[in-house]
């Protein structure tokens, strides 16, 4: 059986848990050599263990995805041992829920640090590496709230992931020429433990199942697919594109 990346070098942010866990095993099982980067060297050391446990190639990264310098040290690192970097997901992200009448200065800043900053720090530390290399799949972790107002989500995380949207199209427009493909996942609400225990709140249910007309929150999985498809050669003419896994809620 063909693996779909095999031995392409991919670096995923927040990959030691939640959604990008679920992309780190997925890429794994496809064959890729795996870095999990994320802030926290406990949960990130933890990770890389059970990939590597369960027969991946993973290795793990800390990395402050806001901070200039950790970017540089981490793709310098991978480009030492492994050559190049063909796949980066930029996926951590934080959601503080508060709304905009609620939201501090202060907040609102670290919003945008980790959910806007840290990819475009990202982009700007992989693209040269890509274009020597003679491309590379970037992917961002957006969301729903990239693409339609939500009235059950903090303003300040809509605008982060409208910003996101949009920042992968005009990647995808200036690079693509260097076989750079950078594109968008948009998902809906997501079946993560914290949402678990959110959906035992009967209002919080109804409202996050009854918007999205199949009836379900997204798995893991259906993001990790989606991510798996964007990163490898199937998906080699696909470029700039924002693509929601979210069971219809944006089609109305």
């Amino acid at each position: 059986m063909t693996m779909k990346l095999n031995k392409k070098r991919a670096l995923i942010t927040g990959g030691a848990q939640g959604i990008g866990f679920a992309i780190a095993e997925t890429f794994c099982r496809e064959g890729a050599l795996v870095y999990i980067a994320d802030i926290n060297a406990e949960i990130g050391s933890a990770a890389q263990s059970e990939l590597v446990a369960g027969g991946g190639s993973a290795s793990f990264v800390e990395l402050d995805v806001s901070n200039d310098s950790d970017w540089s040290r981490v793709c310098s690192q991978i480009t030492e041992k492994d050559g190049t970097i063909d796949i980066l997901v930029n996926n951590a992200g934080i959601n503080i829920r508060k709304s905009i009448e609620e939201m501090s200065a202060d907040e609102l800043d670290m919003m945008y640090q980790v959910n806007i900053k840290g990819p475009f720090l990202g982009i700007k530390n992989v693209l040269p590496i890509m274009k020597n290399s003679g491309g590379g799949s970037i992917i961002n972790m957006s969301s729903v709230c990239g693409l339609i107002g939500h009235k059950y989500t903090p303003e300040a995380y809509t605008t982060a992931k409208g910003a996101l949207t949009t920042l992968t199209k005009a990647v995808a427009s200036r690079y693509g020429e260097f076989n750079v493909r950078c594109n968008s996942i948009n998902p809906s609400t997501a079946n993560t433990a914290m949402v678990q225990t959110m959906l035992k709140d009967p209002v919080w249910r109804e409202q996050r199942l009854g918007e999205v007309p199949l009836g379900r929150m997204a798995s893991l999985q259906d993001i990790a697919e989606a991510a798996l498809y964007l990163a490898s050669d199937e998906a080699s003419f696909i470029n700039g594109v924002a693509l929601p896994v979210d069971g219809g809620v944006t089609a109305y």
